[in-house]
């Protein structure tokens, strides 16, 4: 009976910190709510609302009244989607490459490609900015996704992550049964790293998604606007309204949340495959 307890003390323990942790985590998500659901003055008040409100609807037609709500969105899950998609691909071919391939200054190349990841990118936004401006796409979707189709983090993630997954002798073996290079990358690689592309592209989505110093150097017009910037113009000179502008950012964060549990239970599924696998 002792050791029957003291094995279900650390347990308890354990629980505990786990169920704290996970409440403080979505304590800032439950406040988002209920300033969203309260008024302003409500909010100002002492001691604040901490329960939720019945304005919520009422704030949530202020922001489609105030902004372009719902077209914001669809440019947001359209360049989130598009670069998150082109991240995955050129991401693990590049981690491919540079993992399985023997060509001449590989591993020169991958070091000026960690290199890169040591500059600020605050530091090329003018240029950027000025390529962009000479290949007129200012205003135009493409200008943010275009620049972040390839990041140097995936290229990495992707290099440790399909160096340790893929074993030498299977690509061996593809190439005997006469598999070209993509070929045996499309065929054999891909389906074995799925676990690293869920966290590669949970990662590139989030990202993205909440992008928003590069979308309003680049996006001026309402009608390409970001959720982010979308959301920014809520504020006003002399009056902010906390309660219309935590209901807008509150919508605004649901997509995320779909998407990162989808993504995490393939990310799940993918480890828990991987596992049993002789």
């Amino acid at each position: 009976m002792k050791e029957v307890g003291q094995r279900k003390g650390p347990k308890v323990l354990l629980y505990t910190f786990l169920v704290i942790s996970s409440l403080l985590s979505l304590f800032p998500f439950y406040w988002m709510f209920v300033i969203g659901s309260n008024t302003t003055s409500s909010v100002n008040q002492f001691p604040p609302a901490m329960l939720p409100g019945t304005h919520f609807i009422e704030n949530a037609m202020n922001v489609f009244d105030r902004i372009d709500f719902f077209g914001a969105m669809f440019n947001s899950f359209f360049i989130s989607s598009t670069v998150t998609l082109s991240v995955l691909f050129f991401c693990s071919l590049a981690g491919f490459a540079f993992s399985k391939l023997q060509f001449e200054g590989k591993n020169l190349l991958f070091v000026f490609l960690l290199a890169t990841m040591m500059i600020p990118p605050q530091l090329g936004l003018i240029p950027s900015f000025m390529i962009i401006s000479s290949l007129g796409w200012i205003d135009t979707l493409q200008a943010v996704i275009v620049p972040a189709m390839v990041s140097a983090f995936g290229v990495f993630w992707m290099r440790q992550y399909i160096s340790s997954a893929i074993p030498d002798e299977l690509l061996e073996a593809a190439r005997m049964d006469g598999c070209s290079t993509f070929r045996t990358y499309w065929n054999i690689v891909l389906p074995t790293v799925k676990p690293g592309l869920a966290t590669l592209g949970i990662v590139t989505f989030m990202n993205t998604w909440n992008d928003f110093l590069w979308p309003l150097v680049v996006l001026k017009d309402r009608s390409v606007h970001t959720i982010q910037i979308a959301l920014r113009t809520l504020n006003d000179v002399f009056y902010t309204d906390y309660s219309m502008i935590l209901a807008g950012t509150f919508m605004a964060t649901l997509p995320i949340l779909i998407v990162f549990i989808l993504f995490s239970r393939y990310f799940i599924a993918g480890l828990t495959e991987g596992a049993v696998k002789n």
